[in-house]
């Protein structure tokens, strides 16, 4: 059984991004820039912005991050967005989610300029996912997609089974797997809560991608052996043990799991890793830099 380290390959992406970005500096005189926007004080948004402000430090990016009270109006929240998306030195913007239930997310994705959407939320760049065109992906499925290339699992021809069918994860990452190129042209299942037995399709499943939202919801007894494990989840789960009374946790049952499949994502230092350093790939891509 191998462990898939998003760590230790997401370090890998990060120093590659920050090798291309010195020859891109020195190629045209200026380096990537992104715009972080935390609406209000979520810890865990606090948290993910920190960590991403700290990787564009560590590639050489040029990062500005706007921290606006709960309170700020949609139309302001819009302004600011439109601020960035004609400052010539921010080449991506990131609204950090979730927003107040005041904003309209969907209003807020659409309103950043397609070329600067390294997030790859826009429907015009999800549109162009869809039939196959190069675009900004959605960072996590393209994390994962990585996670299976640099871990030289293919693909092509397996029964990939995505649990979950979010616009964020599940949706993407199998329009991503679906396509007719190299490191994807997979046959993929959507599995979700609408099957009445979602072990009927986990039990087919080649390679299973996990993003359920329900900790150790994915159980030994639902997959067959030899099955690689993408697990996506991240959990918070009481532990009398730990040293703060809880630990994280994914979507699968990892102890088990890890008996039966050949291969396998941790959680943490699996899959969370990888999407800040695609963040870094789209932003050097907005920018007109490529690895």
């Amino acid at each position: 059984m191998t462990i898939i380290d998003g760590k230790k390959i997401s370090q890998e992406i990060r120093n590659e991004v920050k090798l291309a970005t010195e020859r891109f500096k020195q190629e045209k005189g200026f380096v990537p820039g992104l715009a972080f926007i935390l609406v209000g004080e979520n810890p865990a948004s606090q948290s993910y912005v920190k960590s991403k402000g700290k990787a564009c430090e560590e590639t050489g990016f040029h990062s500005i991050t706007e921290r606006v009270p709960a309170t700020i109006s949609e139309a302001d929240l819009l302004t600011m967005i439109d601020r960035f998306n004609t400052n010539e030195k921010i080449h991506g913007i990131l609204v950090q989610l979730p927003l107040p239930k005041h904003i309209d997310e969907q209003k807020v994705i659409e309103a950043i300029s397609p070329a600067k959407d390294v997030d790859g939320f826009h429907p015009a760049n999800v549109g162009k996912m869809m039939i196959g065109i190069d675009t900004y992906f959605p960072c996590t499925p393209y994390g994962i997609v990585e996670l299976l290339k640099r871990s030289n699992i293919d693909p092509s021809g397996k029964h990939v089974v995505v649990v979950g069918r979010s616009n964020i994860v599940g949706k993407p990452i199998a329009n991503m797997l679906v396509q007719k190129k190299q490191w994807a042209n997979a046959v993929v299942t959507i599995a979700h809560t609408g099957a009445k037995d979602i072990s009927y399709y986990t039990k087919q499943a080649d390679i299973l991608i996990a993003a359920v939202g329900k900790a150790n919801a994915i159980t030994k007894e639902m997959l067959k052996p030899g099955v690689v494990v993408i697990d996506v989840g991240i959990n918070r789960i009481d532990d009398p043990l730990a040293k703060n009374g809880s630990r994280l946790v994914g979507d699968v049952d990892y102890e088990h799991v890890k008996e039966i499949a050949s291969a396998i994502t941790p959680v943490p230092g699996g899959v969370g890793p990888m999407t800040i350093a695609m963040l870094m790939v789209n932003t050097l891509k907005a920018a007109g830099g490529k690895l």
